[in-house]
């Protein structure tokens, strides 16, 4: 069996969204192709394929003049943008000339009908329809040799040619002109969305400087080995993920957080790849290869969001491939029926009306503006921090009517720290701690590490040598021997289940019981701060139509109902095993269902199951983290509960946008079809309408790149 190759190419001389769709659509007919995506918003094909060379004979086939050129390759950028630069400028002289041709043909129009040289007149407009029009006409010829009619250059030339054919000259060649100027008026904008979302994915670092023996010397980040020595001077991006070894600075990590905030650097500390170093030079020790890095992943994954197409984009892009050929019927029997049945009908008159409607018939204002509307949302939270891995997930955030949220680390900041220790029934305070600290001395959750830690402020030491037997009990503590002694380290539920008397149960902060060969011996009192922002968090979600806010939690009922009280949570559910939070959650998700989506928020490392469940899985705090990137639908880079909030006004802002553009585009189509079939819409009014409405639909969907 073949290997699957995955591959991403840019591609070049690809004018036309249509074209595109019926580049993906072969390409997923191909044998060997398992999913193929063209995004024409950014020229770029996603390839997943057994088989190369085939695929790429496919869109050779179906569009000959595209280019496709491997993402490897991508220094040729430059150049291409400078010949793209030139035919344009060249495609602006030609229609220039012929539209100052045609402009002289209206205003001489009746002299040059009554002089012996009438020819000139004929000379100089269809001169100007063949300048205004040599782009569509070899398109079009190019496009009917292989088969295909329903294309945009074909409609435009069958719709002129019969206009020319019923005498109606002038108007077959303003339709072509302004139906040019159009495609260039088009091409402006669609160029400038693409720079915008290009300048979202600016933060690809470009160069590194790598210690050598002569000194230092230019490379690019992609051929720096781990381990090597790079120097970054003030004011660069640091290129690769590594630790400082000397100097000190601040580097600014908004590129990737979206939070111009300064985070100060020393020897030992780790700078991420895409920051800004701001303050002096430092020099780092590279500790992972460019395309392991963080940006690396992150720009990936905001590049490759085309491949996940939502619900809406993907019916825009059956409606498109059907629509075209059904209006052309319509054109068909309105231009010949008619005539044939009622005495008084001209075909002149009729085959005029159809051509309205051949004008109108293409679907470019939807199958640009749609695509181009999300990939601009998506580019708009990915410079706030919040990457949302496709549109999919876009239109699921606008309807989420719920949201569950993980305690630890996601409403609360998740540093604990050891409050109080109690001890009882002849136990010291700091018999205790050392015990419960030899009883976590391995344990990798949060709250075994605040008593370790406190232990060490106390200069308690646990001699390693006496540790014998360790258990994790999951969700509810640990079992260790130390000393010869059995030490219980372990929650309310833990010491019930072993029929420990151990006093008071309930309690406002975290605890952790101690027990030392079957007698109670005391607890230690944990704290964990509300995060600053989560309140903020709450109230801008239900600003934003979520109606039920619900929290998960291992931690015990009065904690847990003191958080739920303060931030002013719907419901809460405490004292869960792992497990048990994805049994809860399918029982919230199976009662939420009937009014929206499910979004659940976490870390995306310790709550992958339920993160998997959900509608929108959110992985908070993801800044530096492979897993919580891998996991999540969407993955915010700061650890701030207010982005949640962010992401879905964001969602909610750019399925607006997508839905202003199709009513706009069907509505104007629509009225259009009916002002055709019964004569009260002219050609020109035609091809206004549909170059305006594109050019309106595409300047829309750049509204979702901004604030």
């Amino acid at each position: 069996m073949k290997e699957i190759q995955i591959k991403q190419y840019d591609v070049h001389n690809l004018d036309c969204a249509t074209c595109a769709a019926k580049i993906e659509r072969e390409l997923q007919k191909t044998e060997g192709v398992e999913s193929a995506t063209v995004d024409f918003a950014n020229l770029t094909l996603h390839l997943k394929t057994t088989d190369i060379p085939k695929a790429l004979a496919t869109v050779a086939r179906v569009e000959p003049r595209v280019k496709l050129v491997s993402k490897e390759e991508s220094p040729q950028a430059n150049n291409h943008n400078h010949t793209e630069a030139t035919g344009f400028r060249k495609q602006v002289i030609i229609t220039s000339i012929a539209g100052i041709l045609f402009a002289v043909h209206l205003l001489f129009e009746n002299l040059f009908h009554h002089l012996p040289w009438s020819w000139v007149e004929y000379a100089i407009i269809i001169t100007a329809y063949l300048l205004a029009g040599w782009s569509v006409l070899v398109g079009a010829l190019s496009t009917v040799r292989r088969g295909q009619f329903f294309d945009e250059n074909v409609l435009m030339v069958i719709a002129t040619a019969g206009a020319m054919a019923i005498h109606a000259l002038s108007e077959a060649v303003g339709v072509m002109l302004f139906f040019k100027i159009g495609e260039l008026l088009q091409d402006v904008a669609l160029q400038k969305s693409r720079r915008s979302i290009r300048g979202i994915l600016a933060a690809r670092p470009e160069r590194a400087m790598v210690r050598t023996e002569g000194g230092y010397e230019e490379t690019t980040p992609a051929q720096v080995n781990i381990g090597d020595i790079i120097l970054i001077k003030p004011g660069e991006k640091v290129p690769l993920d590594g630790e400082v070894v000397e100097g000190s600075s601040q580097v600014d990590t908004s590129p990737l957080t979206g939070e111009p905030v300064p985070v100060q650097v020393r020897p030992g500390d780790i700078v991420m790849a895409g920051t800004i170093n701001t303050a002096s030079a430092v020099t780092v020790r590279v500790t992972k290869l460019f395309a392991a890095s963080s940006i690396s992943r992150i720009l990936e994954l905001v590049e490759n969001a085309a491949s996940r197409k939502a619900a809406t984009e993907k019916f825009i892009t059956t409606f498109a491939r059907y629509y075209t050929p059904v209006v052309v019927a319509i054109a068909a029997t309105i231009a010949f029926l008619p005539p044939l049945i009622l005495e008084q009908a001209q075909f002149s008159t009729w085959i005029y009306r159809s051509l309205v409607l051949l004008v109108i018939s293409c679907p470019c204002a939807l199958v640009v503006s749609i695509p181009l509307g999300y990939f601009g949302g998506i580019g708009r939270a990915s410079r706030d921090g919040i990457l949302i891995k496709g549109s999919t997930f876009i239109d699921a955030l606008s309807n989420v009517k719920t949201v569950i949220f993980d305690k630890t680390g996601t409403l609360t900041r998740g540093v604990f720290t050891v409050d109080q220790v109690v001890a009882e029934n002849d136990f010291s305070a700091d018999q205790v701690l050392l015990y419960a600290s030899a009883a976590e001395r391995f344990s990798t959750h949060p709250i075994g590490r605040s008593i370790v830690e406190a232990a060490k402020i106390k200069n308690l030491s646990v001699d390693e040598s006496l540790l014998g037997e360790h258990n994790i009990l999951p969700g509810r503590g640990v079992r260790a021997i130390y000393d010869g002694k059995e030490i219980i380290v372990g929650n309310d539920a833990l010491l019930h289940e072993r029929q420990i008397d151990h006093g008071l149960c309930d309690f406002e902060s975290t605890i952790a019981h101690v027990v030392i060969d079957g007698l109670y011996a005391g607890y230690v009192l944990i704290g964990d701060q509300i995060k600053p922002d989560a309140k903020q968090a709450v109230e801008k979600l239900r600003a934003n139509g979520v109606e039920h806010l619900i929290m998960l939690t291992g931690d015990n009922e009065h904690t847990a109902a003191g958080v739920a009280k303060t931030l002013g949570l719907d419901r809460f559910y405490a004292e869960l095993l792992p497990e048990d939070k994805v049994r809860v959650f399918d029982e919230i998700s199976a009662e939420a269902h009937t009014e929206g989506k499910v979004a659940f928020v976490g870390d995306g490392i310790n709550d992958a199951p339920v993160l998997a469940r959900a509608d929108v899985g959110i992985a908070m705090g993801a800044f530096g983290s492979d897993a919580a990137i891998e996991t999540a639908d969407v993955v915010l880079m700061t650890d701030t509960p207010s982005k949640v909030a962010e992401a879905l006004k964001i969602a909610k802002h750019t399925r607006l946008i997508v839905w202003q553009n199709i009513v706009l585009a069907l509505s104007v189509k629509g009225v259009f079809i009916l002002l055709g079939s019964f004569g009260l819409a002219t050609m020109w009014e035609a091809v206004f309408a549909d170059v305006g409405t594109a050019l309106i639909a595409l300047l829309n969907a750049t509204r979702a790149l901004r604030n």
